[in-house]
C-alpha cells in the first residue's frame, strides 16, 4: 500500500475529528442538548419521514415525532418528574421507543434503557440500580413485568405503552397512550436547563461476566458517536438507513437513530433482525445505508440467493463484528460498495473507524498526530490482562504487529476524550488506570486486545479471555471460529478454552449448532487437518440444537465455558479428539473420568 494512501487517510481522519470537535464546541457554547438539536431539524423538515416501522408499516414524520415527544415531556412534567429523575423504558424497538426517551429528555428526565431480553432477577436488578421513579413498559412485555412486580418498590410508577392484552387492567399501572392523547403537544414552557455535558440516558452494557452495568451517556457522547459515523462514512441527509438492531444499545439507538435526530435522515426500524426479510425491507424502503453487528453478515450469507439482493440501493454497511474471513464474500455477493467497520463501546473514549474499507481492519489510528486523539495499544500480561510498566512506572507502548490493550487518555474537559463511566462508582474505577501515557494521567481501559500494523491500521483480536494457551501456543478463538463456520456453511460456532485437571493451559472446545444431528465429527476433522495447526484443532466438540445469542447477535459463551466437557452438565452430544487414532470419539462419563484422572492422555 502506498504512503500516499496513508497520508490521505491521515488527512481524512483529522478532518473528521476537527469537524466533530467544532460542531460539539458550537453546541456546548450555545447550551444545546440532543432534544434541542432535534427540534431544530424537525422545524426545517416537518413533513419528511423520520421513522418507519418495517414490521407494521407505521410511518412518523419529523413533526409527528416532535409532537409525540412533546406530549411525553408534558405528561411526566405534570407528574412532578424533572432534572435528575430517572424513568426506565422496557419496550421493543419501534418509533414510540425513540419518542419516549426523547420526550423524557425534553423534560430533563434521564431514561434507563432496559434490555428486552432481561427476565426476573437481572430485570429487577437493573431496575433497582437505575434508581428509576417510574417504569414504562410495552404491552408485549406485560407478563415479564408481572413476574417481578413483587420485587419492585411500591412507590414505582408504572405505565403501559400499548395494550395490556389478556392481563387486562392492573390496579397499579396506568395506560400511557390515553394520557398522551390528552396531553399538550407544545414544547414545555420552561427548558430543563441542561447542557451537552449532562446525562441523557443510561445503556446497560452486556458484560461477559456478572450482571449488566448501567453506562452513563451524556448529550455530548450521543452527539459524538452519531457525528463520527455520519462524517467518517460521508452519510447524507437524503440517505435512508435500515436499523434492525436493538434500540436499548448504542449501535441501534445512537449510531442509527442519531442520524435521524441530528442530521434529518429517515431511519427504518425493525424490532428484530430477520435474515429472510433484510433485503426485501431495503428494497421496499429505498435504503441506502444498513447497520450490522456481531453475526448478522454471516446470517445473511447463509440465506439462499434471492432476487432482492440485486435490486437494493445500499451503498454502505456500518457496524462492528464483520469477520475478515467473510468480508469480501459479503461485499461481492450483495454488491455493497463500502464497509464501515468501526470499534467502540458505549462508554469508551477510544473509538476508531475504518474509513477506506481495508479488509479486516476495525479502524485507523494516526501515527503523526497522536496528541490530537491520544489512544494507544499497551502491553499486558496475556493471562491476567495486567498492565506491564517500564522502569519509570509508565505503560509500555506496543510496536507494530504486537497485540496490546487499547487505552484512551482521559480529559473530562474534552468531549472526545471524556469518560463518564457507570452508575456504579466501583465499576467506573475498575476501567481507569493512572500513569499510562505520562505520570499522573488517567486512561480508560477498553478490555480489548488489538494489533496495529506499520501503517496505522488496527485489527480486532479478541475480548479479554478469548485467547488461550495450548501446547505452549496461543490459540485465537475468533480465528478458529471463522475457520469452522466457513467449513460448515456459516453455521453458528463458539470456540473457547476449557481447563483439564493436571494439564497445562486450556484445551480447545468447539460448540457447534447441529439442529438436525447431521454433522460428522470425523469428516470435519479431515478438513480441519488441512486448515488449522495441530494446537488450534479443538480437542472437544459439543453438538447442540441451537446456539444462544445476545441481543446484539453475539454468541454467548459463558454458560458453555462453565459446563465445559462434563457430560453430566448437558444432554448435548460430546466428542473428544483421540490423537492416537486420529479422529473424534464419543465422550461419555467414563471417558470424562479417565481424562480428569490423567489416565487418558490428550
Amino acid at each position: 500500500m502506498s504512503e500516499e494512501r496513508v497520508c490521505l487517510l491521515e488527512v481524512l481522519g483529522l478532518s473528521v475529528l476537527i469537524r466533530v470537535r467544532l460542531e460539539l464546541r458550537r453546541h456546548q457554547r450555545a447550551r444545546h442538548t440532543i432534544p434541542g438539536i432535534f427540534q431544530a431539524v424537525a422545524r426545517q423538515q416537518p413533513d419528511r419521514l423520520a421513522l418507519v416501522d418495517a414490521g407494521t408499516g407505521v410511518c412518523w414524520t419529523f413533526a409527528q415525532l416532535d409532537a409525540y415527544s412533546n406530549a411525553v415531556a408534558n405528561v411526566f412534567h405534570q407528574l412532578g418528574l424533572g432534572p435528575g429523575d430517572v424513568v426506565a423504558i422496557f419496550l421493543e424497538g419501534r418509533p414510540e421507543f425513540v419518542g419516549l426517551w426523547l420526550g423524557l429528555a425534553k423534560a430533563g428526565v434521564e431514561a434507563a434503557l432496559l434490555n428486552v431480553n432481561l427476565r426476573r432477577e437481572p430485570l429487577a436488578f437493573c431496575l433497582g440500580t437505575s434508581g428509576a421513579k417510574a417504569l414504562i413498559f410495552g404491552g408485549e412485555l406485560a407478563a415479564v413485568v408481572a413476574e417481578v412486580s413483587g420485587q419492585l418498590g411500591k412507590s414505582l410508577l408504572k405505565f403501559c405503552s400499548g395494550d395490556l392484552g389478556p392481563e387486562g387492567s392492573w390496579p397499579d399501572t396506568q395506560l400511557l397512550d390515553p394520557l398522551l392523547k390528552e396531553a399538550s403537544t407544545a414544547p414545555l414552557a420552561q427548558s430543563p436547563g441542561k447542557g451537552m455535558d449532562d446525562r441523557l440516558f443510561y445503556i446497560y452494557t452486556s458484560g461477559t461476566t456478572g450482571l449488566p452495568k448501567a453506562a452513563i451517556v451524556v448529550h455530548s457522547r450521543y452527539y459524538r458517536i452519531a457525528a463520527f459515523g455520519h462524517h467518517a462514512y460521508s452519510m447524507r441527509p437524503s440517505d435512508v438507513l435500515y436499523d434492525c438492531l436493538p434500540l436499548y444499545h448504542s449501535a441501534g439507538n445512537i449510531m442509527g437513530v442519531g442520524q435521524c435526530l441530528l442530521y434529518g435522515m429517515t431511519v427504518v426500524l425493525r424490532k428484530k433482525f430477520s435474515a429472510s426479510r433484510f433485503w426485501d425491507d431495503c428494497v421496499k424502503h429505498n435504503c441506502t445505508v444498513v447497520q450490522y453487528i456481531g453475526e448478522i453478515c454471516r446470517y445473511l450469507l447463509k440465506q439462499p440467493v434471492r432476487e432482492a439482493e440485486g435490486q437494493h440501493q445500499v451503498r454502505l454497511a456500518v457496524g462492528n463484528g464483520l469477520r475478515p474471513a467473510i468480508w469480501e464474500e459479503f461485499t461481492e455477493r450483495f454488491g455493497v460498495r463500502q464497509i464501515g467497520e468501526f470499534y467502540g463501546a458505549t462508554e469508551c473514549n477510544c473509538s476508531i473507524a475504518n474509513m477506506d474499507g481495508k479488509v479486516g481492519s476495525c479502524g485507523f489510528n494516526s501515527r503523526i498526530l497522536p496528541h490530537v486523539y491520544p489512544i494507544r495499544l499497551v502491553k499486558v500480561n496475556e493471562d491476567t490482562m495486567e498492565l506491564l510498566r517500564d522502569a519509570q512506572g509508565l505503560c509500555i507502548p506496543c510496536q507494530a504487529g504486537e497485540p496490546g490493550l487499547l487505552v484512551g487518555q482521559i480529559n473530562q474537559r474534552d468531549p472526545l476524550r471524556r469518560f463518564d463511566g457507570y452508575i456504579s462508582e466501583s465499576a467506573t474505577s475498575k476501567k481507569i488506570a493512572h500513569s499510562v501515557f505520562c505520570k499522573g494521567d488517567s486512561a480508560y481501559l477498553s478490555g480489548d486486545v488489538l494489533v496495529m500494523d506499520e501503517l496505522g491500521y488496527m485489527y480486532f483480536r479478541d475480548r479479554s479471555g478469548d485467547t488461550f494457551r495450548w501446547r505452549g501456543e496461543n490459540v485465537s478463538t475468533t480465528e478458529v471460529e471463522g475457520v469452522l463456520s466457513r467449513l460448515l456453511g456459516q453455521t453458528d460456532v463458539a470456540v473457547y478454552g476449557v481447563a483439564v485437571p493436571g494439564v497445562e493451559g486450556k484445551a480447545g472446545m468447539a460448540a457447534i449448532a447441529d439442529p438436525h444431528g447431521q454433522l460428522s465429527p470425523n469428516a470435519l476433522y479431515q478438513e480441519l487437518q488441512k486448515v488449522l495447526a495441530p494446537y488450534a484443532r479443538p480437542i472437544f466438540l459439543r453438538l447442540l440444537p441451537q446456539m444462544d445469542t445476545t441481543g446484539t447477535f453475539k454468541i454467548q459463551k459463558t454458560r458453555l465455558q462453565h459446563e465445559g466437557f462434563d457430560p453430566s452438565q448437558t444432554s448435548d452430544r460430546l466428542f473428544f479428539l483421540d490423537l492416537k487414532q486420529g479422529h473424534y470419539l464419543p465422550l461419555d462419563q467414563g471417558v470424562y473420568t479417565q481424562i480428569c484422572s490423567g489416565s487418558f492422555s490428550l
